[in-house]
């Protein structure tokens, strides 16, 4: 019974870690994509950088192609880290 209460818990941390790197990564984008296009100021990547901190996960990676920023993030479980990866920019003919 035990060996399957670590088993459950280990599963809903992982899926919790998960979840909140996909959400960090899809604000960080957010936020790169609205700097890259000059809405906000600031760097896009330093952008992405302070939104995923502020959401509990860091930045493994973080490029620009004009007004499209790609982000992945980490959030951190049991040593190791759940990653996610978010694009973001303006839309076809925008």
């Amino acid at each position: 019974m035990l060996t399957v209460a670590a088993g459950v818990l280990t599963a809903v941390g992982a899926v919790s870690a998960h979840a909140r790197a996909a959400a960090a990564a899809d604000l960080a984008a957010l936020a790169a994509a609205d700097a890259a296009s000059g809405r906000i100021p600031g760097v896009p990547c330093d952008r992405a950088d302070d939104v995923a901190r502020a959401n509990g996960a860091a930045i493994a990676s973080c490029a620009q192609s004009g007004a499209t920023v790609d982000v992945t993030a980490v959030s951190p479980w049991l040593g190791l880290g759940a990653a996610a990866s978010a694009r973001a920019g303006p839309g076809p003919g925008g």
